[in-house]
């Protein structure tokens, strides 16, 4: 076969050692795999003698030939050569690609692993049919990782592509599995170049049936994730102010008419508060933490609110639990990082929570939305923010976070940012007494959540809808004569918020002219 027939979609790279491999015979593996579906085989072994490595790549090679899928060697130019296999694959601390392309010639596949854009610069610019790009995400099969980069870092790689080898193509490694590759795929993708396909070890070698596991994975690969949206829903998309505040009274009153379920997963100071504010804007609430109970509430059409106001290692577990439940029926996820930047444990969860599942919006003060993003330099006292940024740099911040993720950010304060990265926007509703009651910013995640679930074609503007419903609110309130101060503020506000549902489930829009929402411009 060619170089130019040959396809990455799914790139098995293989790993002999008994851990993975186990008592399997590793040419057994290999024809399972290619005939679930392998397009590429790369053969890796570090340890066995040059006689062995030539022996096993001949059998290996022969397979793969059997099939029309091409064969690599990582590394070892001569096995390649004396195999007459497709080509190799080369590291930044193996053999310069240019030796290697002379010595192969133009005809071999040369793939080159690279984690980041000057590596994936040179590799381009010196003849490498594909790159490899990672690590991803960690694990045993890669103990010399340089660098963990995460899907942040793929897409990175990606973008800084668009300007020189577009031709060439790209897989990612590095701890893809059934249950993170359509995440993995979609959060890398960049606008402006797609990897064309992902490469796994272990979920393949290590699997008691290589056949279905192959399978199984490429399907995935060739398969939108449920949450990634349609054609149909970005044409539903609002644009500007005044098609925000149009969308805002009917996505509210779909809530009325609909009482979407709002399983939060919140700490014990703010579960009673969520709950009447759920009942409020016309949700459903229920209050549950254990990761088992997600399997069946994710199905029942709502949302899911990660609150992450009591941090243990039992609860992050449940966390995941219910993270991966609702990814995998496509139901959105808020996730609040509360005082994600205050202590080691809590950067550290936020890390694992971001790498374990998809987040349709992320919402936290400027000090929590920085740690998000990665700014371990940010320390908060608490849950409380910080105050560095300008608004034109809360608004990048957010704006950049949200491209990130491929999601909807929301960074609260006393002006609000919200974006999707394709529209940014301010609130600047509200009132200081939401600031002087435990728990109104996480209860905010819990009105947010039932506006994407009954209009999911547009987050942003759910989200946009939401919090002015519950800011104005906190406005008619606090104006409300029998309100003294913040202990009186809490019952009015629930009043509030229920009235105004009921107002919108009459196509009463008069407490809309409150809104003061502002689209930011020029931001990149």
């Amino acid at each position: 076969m060619t170089k130019s027939d040959a396809g990455y979609s799914l790139y098995l790279v293989t790993d002999s050692t008994p851990a993975i491999l186990g008592d399997k015979d590793l040419c057994h593996v290999v024809e399972a795999a290619v005939k679930g579906g392998v397009t590429c085989v790369q053969f890796r072994d570090k340890t066995s003698d040059t006689g062995l490595l030539v022996e096993t790549a001949r059998r290996l090679h022969k397979i793969t030939q059997k099939y029309s899928v091409p064969l690599l060697i990582n590394d070892r130019v001569d096995v390649a050569l004396a195999v007459g296999c497709e080509g190799v694959h080369i590291g930044q601390d193996d053999m310069e690609l240019s030796l290697a392309r002379r010595l192969l010639g133009p005809d071999a596949i040369i793939g080159v692993t690279v984690s980041n854009s000057g590596e994936a610069q040179r590799a381009c610019e010196g003849g490498a049919d594909y790159v490899g790009i990672g690590t991803v995400y960690a694990t045993p099969t890669k103990k010399n990782a340089k660098s963990i980069i995460g899907t942040a870092g793929v897409r990175g790689i990606l973008d800084a592509m668009r300007g020189y080898g577009h031709s060439v193509k790209t897989v990612c490694i590095g701890g893809i599995n059934e249950s993170n590759l359509q995440r993995i795929v979609f959060q890398s993708n960049s606008y402006h170049k797609k990897l064309d396909g992902v490469a796994v070890v272990s979920a393949i070698i290590a699997s008691a049936d290589p056949q279905a596991a192959a399978q199984g994975l490429l399907s995935l690969f060739r398969t939108p994730p449920p949450y990634q949206g349609t054609t149909a829903e970005e044409e539903k998309k609002a644009s500007g102010v005044f098609g925000m505040l149009d969308l805002a009274p009917s996505i509210i009153k779909a809530i009325h008419m609909c009482t979407p379920l709002s399983h939060n997963m919140t700490n014990l100071v703010v579960q009673n508060f969520a709950a009447n504010v759920a009942l409020a804007v016309g949700a459903s609430p229920i209050m549950a933490n254990y990761g088992e109970e997600a399997p069946d509430l994710c199905k029942l059409g709502g949302s899911l609110v990660i609150n992450m106001g009591t941090v243990t290692p039992d609860g992050l577990d449940n966390y995941l639990k219910a993270l991966r439940a609702y990814n995998q029926v496509g139901q959105p996820v808020v996730f609040d990082p509360v005082g994600a930047g205050a202590t080691a444990v809590r950067r550290a969860a936020v890390k694992t929570i971001m790498s374990n599942g998809y987040l349709d919006v992320i919402k936290g003060n400027e000090g929590e939305i920085n740690t998000v993003f990665g700014d371990d330099g940010t320390q908060q006292r608490g849950v409380d923010s910080s105050n560095a940024l300008d608004a034109t740099q809360k608004a990048k911040l957010a704006l950049k976070l949200a491209y990130r993720e491929k999601n909807v950010v929301v960074m609260t304060g006393q002006t609000d940012f919200v974006s999707d990265h394709e529209r940014t926007f301010t609130i600047q509703n509200g009132h200081q007494y939401l600031s002087m009651v435990t728990g109104t910013g996480c209860v905010l995640g819990t009105a947010i959540s039932a506006a994407v679930a009954v209009y999911p074609d547009d987050k942003l503007a759910a989200t946009i809808a939401a919090m002015l419903h519950f800011e104005i609110a906190a406005e008619l309130a606090a104006e409300r004569p029998d309100v003294q101060g913040p202990g009186t503020f809490v019952p009015a506000f629930i009043d509030e918020l229920h009235k105004i549902r009921q107002a919108a489930a009459r196509d009463d829009t008069a407490w809309l002219k409150r809104a003061k929402l502002t689209l930011v411009e020029n931001l990149i």
